[in-house]
Protein backbone atom coordinates (compact mmCIF):
# COMPACT_ATOMS: atom_id res chain seq x y z
CA UNK A 1 0.00 0.00 0.00
CA UNK A 2 1.35 3.58 -0.66
CA UNK A 3 2.10 6.07 1.82
CA UNK A 4 0.09 9.20 1.60
CA UNK A 5 3.87 10.72 0.62
CA UNK A 6 3.67 8.17 -2.21
CA UNK A 7 0.20 8.77 -3.65
CA UNK A 8 1.20 12.34 -3.65
CA UNK A 9 4.14 12.09 -5.56
CA UNK A 10 1.95 9.57 -7.77
CA UNK A 11 -0.45 12.15 -8.43
CA UNK A 12 2.20 15.15 -9.39
CA UNK A 13 4.15 12.64 -11.79
CA UNK A 14 0.31 12.12 -13.34
CA UNK A 15 -0.17 15.48 -13.35
CA UNK A 16 3.00 16.49 -15.19
CA UNK A 17 2.68 13.85 -17.62
CA UNK A 18 -0.98 14.87 -18.45
CA UNK A 19 0.20 18.44 -19.04
CA UNK A 20 2.46 17.68 -21.42
CA UNK A 21 0.01 15.87 -23.33
CA UNK A 22 -2.11 18.77 -23.22
CA UNK A 23 1.12 20.74 -24.24
CA UNK A 24 1.77 18.75 -27.60
CA UNK A 25 -2.11 18.39 -28.12
CA UNK A 26 -2.32 22.12 -28.70
CA UNK A 27 1.06 22.33 -30.51
CA UNK A 28 -0.60 20.37 -32.83
CA UNK A 29 -3.44 22.24 -33.09
CA UNK A 30 -1.50 25.27 -33.44
CA UNK A 31 0.42 23.76 -36.53
CA UNK A 32 -2.25 22.34 -38.62
CA UNK A 33 -5.16 25.03 -37.50
CA UNK A 34 -4.77 26.02 -41.05
CA UNK A 35 -6.48 22.38 -42.00
CA UNK A 36 -9.72 23.94 -41.11
CA UNK A 37 -9.94 26.24 -43.75
CA UNK A 38 -8.52 23.55 -45.96
CA UNK A 39 -11.33 24.07 -48.91
CA UNK A 40 -10.07 22.15 -51.79
CA UNK A 41 -9.01 18.59 -52.15
CA UNK A 42 -9.94 17.72 -55.80
CA UNK A 43 -8.28 20.41 -57.74
CA UNK A 44 -9.87 20.46 -61.19
CA UNK A 45 -8.96 21.68 -64.38
CA UNK A 46 -11.07 24.49 -66.00
CA UNK A 47 -13.12 23.69 -68.33
CA UNK A 48 -13.82 25.06 -72.13
CA UNK A 49 -16.62 27.45 -70.88
CA UNK A 50 -14.85 28.39 -68.25
CA UNK A 51 -12.09 29.50 -70.99
CA UNK A 52 -14.71 31.33 -73.24
CA UNK A 53 -15.65 33.35 -70.12
CA UNK A 54 -11.85 35.00 -70.53
CA UNK A 55 -10.79 38.00 -72.64
CA UNK A 56 -8.30 37.11 -75.35
CA UNK A 57 -6.07 39.23 -73.31
CA UNK A 58 -6.96 37.40 -70.19
CA UNK A 59 -6.00 34.41 -71.95
CA UNK A 60 -2.80 35.26 -73.34
CA UNK A 61 -1.17 36.67 -69.79
CA UNK A 62 -2.36 33.74 -68.26
CA UNK A 63 -0.65 31.52 -70.78
CA UNK A 64 2.33 33.63 -70.65
CA UNK A 65 2.60 33.29 -66.51
CA UNK A 66 2.53 29.54 -66.39
CA UNK A 67 5.90 28.48 -66.57
CA UNK A 68 7.11 24.97 -65.06
CA UNK A 69 10.26 23.86 -64.07
CA UNK A 70 10.77 20.35 -63.93
CA UNK A 71 12.95 19.06 -61.12
CA UNK A 72 13.79 14.94 -62.74
CA UNK A 73 16.11 12.89 -60.28
CA UNK A 74 18.13 10.66 -61.35
CA UNK A 75 20.86 8.25 -61.24
CA UNK A 76 23.86 6.54 -63.42
CA UNK A 77 22.70 3.05 -62.92
CA UNK A 78 19.67 3.89 -64.90
CA UNK A 79 21.32 5.82 -67.79
CA UNK A 80 19.16 4.81 -70.49
CA UNK A 81 15.72 6.15 -68.42
CA UNK A 82 17.81 9.23 -68.02
CA UNK A 83 18.74 9.71 -71.84
CA UNK A 84 15.08 9.11 -72.86
CA UNK A 85 13.67 11.36 -70.51
CA UNK A 86 16.70 14.09 -71.33
CA UNK A 87 15.44 13.30 -75.25
CA UNK A 88 11.02 13.35 -74.78
CA UNK A 89 9.16 15.37 -72.42
CA UNK A 90 11.54 17.15 -70.55
CA UNK A 91 12.46 19.16 -73.62
CA UNK A 92 8.68 20.51 -73.31
CA UNK A 93 9.60 21.81 -69.80
CA UNK A 94 10.69 25.25 -69.40
CA UNK A 95 13.54 24.49 -67.35
CA UNK A 96 14.25 20.97 -66.84
CA UNK A 97 17.24 20.39 -64.45
CA UNK A 98 18.39 16.63 -63.92
CA UNK A 99 19.43 15.97 -60.28
CA UNK A 100 21.86 13.00 -60.00
CA UNK A 101 23.03 10.93 -56.76
CA UNK A 102 26.91 10.92 -58.78
CA UNK A 103 28.51 12.44 -61.02
CA UNK A 104 28.11 10.76 -64.61
CA UNK A 105 30.12 11.76 -68.13
CA UNK A 106 27.90 10.81 -70.09
CA UNK A 107 24.85 13.25 -69.47
CA UNK A 108 24.59 17.26 -68.09
CA UNK A 109 22.98 17.26 -64.03
CA UNK A 110 23.80 18.36 -60.96
CA UNK A 111 25.93 16.10 -59.12
CA UNK A 112 24.43 16.54 -55.36
CA UNK A 113 26.98 14.12 -54.00
CA UNK A 114 23.86 12.39 -51.82
CA UNK A 115 23.25 8.39 -51.74
CA UNK A 116 20.27 9.14 -49.45
CA UNK A 117 17.06 9.91 -51.43
CA UNK A 118 14.85 11.79 -49.23
CA UNK A 119 18.30 13.95 -48.39
CA UNK A 120 18.82 14.51 -52.07
CA UNK A 121 15.23 15.12 -52.75
CA UNK A 122 15.77 18.16 -50.30
CA UNK A 123 18.73 19.05 -51.69
CA UNK A 124 17.31 19.59 -55.43
CA UNK A 125 14.34 21.19 -54.08
CA UNK A 126 16.21 23.67 -52.30
CA UNK A 127 18.21 24.48 -55.44
CA UNK A 128 15.40 24.35 -57.74
CA UNK A 129 14.53 27.27 -55.11
CA UNK A 130 16.92 29.38 -54.85
CA UNK A 131 17.35 29.07 -58.94
CA UNK A 132 13.61 29.96 -59.73
CA UNK A 133 14.00 32.94 -61.34
CA UNK A 134 10.79 33.77 -62.76
CA UNK A 135 8.93 30.49 -62.62
CA UNK A 136 5.90 29.82 -60.59
CA UNK A 137 5.28 26.30 -60.77
CA UNK A 138 7.73 23.10 -60.08
CA UNK A 139 6.85 19.46 -61.17
CA UNK A 140 8.70 16.43 -59.59
CA UNK A 141 9.54 13.66 -61.65
CA UNK A 142 11.11 10.35 -61.85
CA UNK A 143 13.22 8.98 -65.27
CA UNK A 144 10.39 6.56 -65.02
CA UNK A 145 7.73 9.13 -65.58
CA UNK A 146 6.49 10.46 -68.76
CA UNK A 147 4.60 13.51 -68.43
CA UNK A 148 2.23 15.79 -71.13
CA UNK A 149 3.79 19.35 -69.71
CA UNK A 150 0.90 21.25 -71.78
CA UNK A 151 -1.57 19.78 -70.18
CA UNK A 152 -0.12 20.38 -66.68
CA UNK A 153 -0.43 23.71 -67.71
CA UNK A 154 -3.52 23.58 -68.67
CA UNK A 155 -4.86 22.19 -65.06
CA UNK A 156 -3.00 24.88 -63.18
CA UNK A 157 -3.71 27.40 -65.92
CA UNK A 158 -6.29 29.59 -63.73
CA UNK A 159 -4.57 28.84 -60.50
CA UNK A 160 -2.85 31.15 -58.38
CA UNK A 161 0.96 30.06 -57.89
CA UNK A 162 1.01 32.27 -54.82
CA UNK A 163 -1.27 29.88 -52.82
CA UNK A 164 -0.12 26.66 -51.51
CA UNK A 165 -0.81 23.85 -53.89
CA UNK A 166 0.39 20.48 -53.89
CA UNK A 167 -0.92 18.09 -56.97
CA UNK A 168 -1.01 14.77 -58.18
CA UNK A 169 -2.46 11.67 -57.35
CA UNK A 170 -3.29 11.58 -54.06
CA UNK A 171 -3.20 8.60 -51.89
CA UNK A 172 -3.57 8.03 -48.23
CA UNK A 173 -1.46 6.12 -45.90
CA UNK A 174 -3.30 5.81 -42.24
CA UNK A 175 -3.66 9.37 -41.25
CA UNK A 176 -1.48 10.48 -43.53
CA UNK A 177 -2.34 12.39 -47.48
CA UNK A 178 -0.23 12.04 -49.63
CA UNK A 179 1.10 12.56 -53.39
CA UNK A 180 2.28 9.51 -54.79
CA UNK A 181 6.40 10.00 -56.46
CA UNK A 182 5.68 7.52 -58.72
CA UNK A 183 2.96 9.81 -61.11
CA UNK A 184 5.11 12.85 -60.22
CA UNK A 185 4.36 15.79 -57.92
CA UNK A 186 3.39 19.72 -58.61
CA UNK A 187 4.13 22.25 -55.98
CA UNK A 188 3.41 25.69 -56.87
CA UNK A 189 5.92 29.06 -56.03
CA UNK A 190 4.22 28.81 -52.10
CA UNK A 191 4.07 25.39 -51.40
CA UNK A 192 8.19 25.37 -52.71
CA UNK A 193 8.36 28.42 -50.67
CA UNK A 194 6.93 26.57 -47.30
CA UNK A 195 8.54 23.48 -47.75
CA UNK A 196 11.65 25.42 -47.97
CA UNK A 197 11.28 26.87 -44.77
CA UNK A 198 10.17 23.69 -42.99
CA UNK A 199 13.61 22.17 -44.05
CA UNK A 200 15.40 24.49 -41.60
CA UNK A 201 13.62 22.96 -38.34
CA UNK A 202 15.50 19.18 -38.11
CA UNK A 203 13.00 18.69 -35.42
CA UNK A 204 10.20 18.92 -37.56
CA UNK A 205 11.40 17.74 -41.05
CA UNK A 206 14.81 16.18 -40.23
CA UNK A 207 16.66 15.26 -43.24
CA UNK A 208 17.69 12.22 -41.82
CA UNK A 209 14.84 9.91 -40.78
CA UNK A 210 14.81 9.21 -37.02
CA UNK A 211 11.23 6.94 -37.37
CA UNK A 212 11.52 3.41 -36.00
CA UNK A 213 10.97 2.55 -40.14
CA UNK A 214 11.88 4.64 -42.62
CA UNK A 215 9.53 6.66 -44.72
CA UNK A 216 9.24 6.43 -48.57
CA UNK A 217 10.27 10.25 -50.18
CA UNK A 218 6.92 11.41 -51.09
CA UNK A 219 5.40 10.71 -47.90
CA UNK A 220 7.92 12.27 -45.93
CA UNK A 221 7.34 15.52 -48.35
CA UNK A 222 3.76 15.10 -47.38
CA UNK A 223 4.64 15.40 -43.27
CA UNK A 224 6.88 18.36 -44.08
CA UNK A 225 4.52 20.26 -45.71
CA UNK A 226 1.42 19.77 -43.72
CA UNK A 227 3.62 21.51 -40.94
CA UNK A 228 3.31 24.88 -42.99
CA UNK A 229 -0.63 24.30 -43.48
CA UNK A 230 -0.25 22.25 -47.24
CA UNK A 231 -1.94 19.54 -48.12
CA UNK A 232 -2.03 16.89 -50.86
CA UNK A 233 -4.67 17.49 -53.62
CA UNK A 234 -5.82 14.86 -56.29
CA UNK A 235 -5.54 16.76 -60.28
CA UNK A 236 -8.48 15.76 -62.19
CA UNK A 237 -10.54 16.67 -65.15
CA UNK A 238 -14.23 18.39 -65.02
CA UNK A 239 -15.03 14.98 -65.34
CA UNK A 240 -13.13 14.13 -62.17
CA UNK A 241 -11.38 11.69 -63.66
CA UNK A 242 -7.20 12.14 -62.12
CA UNK A 243 -4.68 13.65 -64.39
CA UNK A 244 -1.48 11.69 -63.21
CA UNK A 245 -1.26 7.78 -63.88
CA UNK A 246 1.11 5.78 -61.52
CA UNK A 247 0.97 3.21 -64.01
CA UNK A 248 2.33 3.43 -68.03
CA UNK A 249 -0.65 3.30 -70.88
CA UNK A 250 -0.01 0.39 -71.86
CA UNK A 251 -1.41 -1.25 -67.90
CA UNK A 252 -4.29 1.22 -67.97
CA UNK A 253 -5.90 0.23 -71.54
CA UNK A 254 -5.02 -3.63 -70.33
CA UNK A 255 -7.00 -3.16 -67.77
CA UNK A 256 -9.70 -1.07 -69.04
CA UNK A 257 -9.92 -3.77 -71.65
CA UNK A 258 -11.22 -6.00 -68.68
CA UNK A 259 -13.20 -4.26 -66.88
CA UNK A 260 -14.31 -1.91 -68.95
CA UNK A 261 -14.68 -3.98 -72.67
CA UNK A 262 -17.39 -1.58 -74.01
CA UNK A 263 -15.61 1.31 -73.46
CA UNK A 264 -11.86 0.85 -72.77
CA UNK A 265 -11.36 4.86 -73.48
CA UNK A 266 -13.48 5.88 -71.55
CA UNK A 267 -11.99 3.33 -68.81
CA UNK A 268 -8.64 4.07 -69.52
CA UNK A 269 -7.68 7.78 -68.49
CA UNK A 270 -8.67 11.15 -69.04
CA UNK A 271 -7.79 13.15 -73.03
CA UNK A 272 -5.94 15.67 -70.40
CA UNK A 273 -3.92 13.49 -68.62
CA UNK A 274 -0.69 14.82 -67.27
CA UNK A 275 1.86 12.00 -66.27
CA UNK A 276 1.78 8.16 -66.58
CA UNK A 277 4.28 5.90 -64.57
CA UNK A 278 6.42 3.14 -64.86
CA UNK A 279 7.29 3.57 -68.47
CA UNK A 280 10.01 1.99 -70.35
CA UNK A 281 12.60 3.62 -72.54
CA UNK A 282 10.33 2.51 -75.61
CA UNK A 283 6.87 3.51 -74.05
CA UNK A 284 8.14 6.71 -73.70
CA UNK A 285 9.45 7.14 -77.40
CA UNK A 286 6.00 5.68 -78.44
CA UNK A 287 3.98 8.47 -76.29
CA UNK A 288 6.10 11.05 -78.07
CA UNK A 289 4.96 9.65 -80.90
CA UNK A 290 1.86 9.85 -80.53
CA UNK A 291 1.48 12.87 -78.62
CA UNK A 292 3.52 15.21 -80.13
CA UNK A 293 4.45 13.58 -84.13
CA UNK A 294 1.51 11.99 -85.35
CA UNK A 295 -1.06 14.49 -87.12
CA UNK A 296 -4.18 13.88 -89.01
CA UNK A 297 -3.17 15.49 -92.60
CA UNK A 298 -5.45 18.39 -93.18
CA UNK A 299 -6.87 18.97 -89.66
CA UNK A 300 -6.08 22.32 -87.95
CA UNK A 301 -6.19 22.13 -84.28
CA UNK A 302 -8.07 25.52 -82.89
CA UNK A 303 -7.95 25.52 -79.28
CA UNK A 304 -8.38 28.35 -77.47
CA UNK A 305 -4.72 27.85 -76.00
CA UNK A 306 -1.24 27.47 -77.36
CA UNK A 307 1.09 26.37 -75.14
CA UNK A 308 4.80 27.23 -76.83
CA UNK A 309 7.59 25.56 -76.24
CA UNK A 310 11.02 27.26 -74.70
CA UNK A 311 12.17 29.16 -77.39
CA UNK A 312 15.61 27.46 -78.28
CA UNK A 313 14.44 24.19 -77.29
CA UNK A 314 14.81 21.02 -80.41
CA UNK A 315 11.59 19.46 -78.47
CA UNK A 316 9.04 17.87 -81.27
Amino acid sequence: MLSEGGSFMKGMMLGAVFCVVLSLIANITTETKSDEHHHHHHVKAASKDDLKRLTDDQIKELNNQVRVSCIIMVQPKILVYWATAMDTWSKHCDKAVFYTSESSKALEAIDLNEKDDWARLRKALKHAYDNAGDLQWFFIAQPTTFAIIENLKYLVLTKDPKEPFYLGHAMKSGELEYVSYDSGIVLSYEALKRLVDVFKDEDKCPERGRALWKLSEDKQLAVCLKYKGVFAENGEDVHGKGLFNSKSVDSLISNSLKENPSNVVEGCCSDIAVTFGGMSPNQMQVMMFGVYRLRPYGHDFQDLLEFHPPVGSDND
